[in-house]
């Protein structure tokens, strides 16, 4: 099908999205480890019968790593539309039409409220300060949030940010969790503040500084988090639901060293995802710290398995 091709290197999906650069692209950012990727699959087949004029792309999300961390993928089964033509909102509707049909696969809409609900809660208190925004602090993505991260830095407040554009459940969920329907949205101690406006009457009114808690450096936060528990494990989800093939694998291992872990959802706090890596100069994740000192990624603990010597460096032996 001429529409519908896999891009399986950086170069070809930059050349796919020049050479449609002026209709609309749909990519799927898949994993072939998750059953609901392969029922989008189909999805994708038979949107591309219908929409000849619009380009389909699938993309293995892990194999193809420069892609998924340029448009911060955090889920299989994601769809991108990188040109918002006249038939993005149309193809929504399908794609929730289609990828909610029979065949037991499990799908997106699936979880239920009371674990959306625990996801929230870990999410708010991710931090002492949470703002969840359009973006990111480095790369707001719409005029609000860029007012409120600027307050924030004129302010010198520590907090970490979460992109709600980067995961729709979260994004429709914390509305009705905190029954506050706009974002930006502000968090303190796992409390809602409130929005721009809210942030805005506190500068003026001369409370704003007493409101957040006092500023801890990013350097003394990271230490505090890799020396949380004597083992921890920084990872794109958490120890029940991994949210990358590299976490899943290194999760498995761990759980068979029987040794008793921390994890870490990185996905969950910029902050920390980008700090760490120059902290510990490590570029990846995840990555394993025991007793406050990096041990490595996957490739290493896999090498420490197939040694023999994991039980004893997770228990801090070597």
């Amino acid at each position: 099908m001429a529409n519908l091709t896999e891009a399986t290197s950086l170069q070809q999906f930059e050349e796919l999205l020049k050479n449609n650069s002026k209709s609309l692209t749909v990519v799927h950012f898949h994993a072939p480890w998750a059953p609901q990727c392969s029922q989008m699959n189909d999805v994708m087949a038979e949107l591309a019968k219908e929409h000849k004029h619009t380009m389909f792309v699938k993309l293995e999300a892990e194999a193809v790593p420069e892609v998924s961390e340029k448009y911060e993928i955090t889920s299989c089964f994601l769809f991108i539309y990188l040109l918002d033509g006249a038939h993005a909102p149309e193809l929504t509707n399908k794609v929730q039409r289609l990828g909610s049909g029979g065949g037991g696969a499990a799908r997106a809409g699936d979880v239920r409220k009371e674990d959306l609900n625990e996801r929230l809660k870990r999410l708010i208190n991710a931090a002492p300060c949470m703002l969840f925004m359009k973006g990111s602090p480095q790369e707001p993505r719409c005029g609000f949030s860029r007012q409120i991260v600027q307050i924030l830095k004129d302010h010198n407040v520590q907090y970490s940010s979460f992109d709600i554009l980067s995961d729709e459940e979260v994004r429709q969920g914390l509305k009705t969790y905190s029954n506050w329907p706009t974002y930006p949205q502000v968090y303190v101690s796992g409390e809602l503040l409130g929005g721009l406006d809210i942030i805005k009457e506190l500068v003026e009114s001369g409370e704003l500084e007493n409101t957040f808690p006092k500023t801890v450096s990013l350097e003394n936060r990271l230490k505090s988090l890799i020396n949380k528990s004597p083992v921890m494990l920084f990872m794109k989800g958490n120890k029940e639901a991994a949210k990358c093939g590299f976490s899943r694998q290194i999760l498995e291992i761990m759980n068979s060293a029987g040794v008793e872990y921390e994890t870490f959802d990185i996905l969950g706090d910029e902050e920390v995802r980008q700090g760490l890596k120059t902290y510990s100069n490590w570029p990846t994740f995840p990555q394993l710290y025991v007793k406050g000192e990096l041990i490595g990624g996957l490739d290493i603990v896999k090498e420490l398995k197939e040694n023999g010597e994991l039980a004893s460096v997770l228990k801090g032996e070597n």
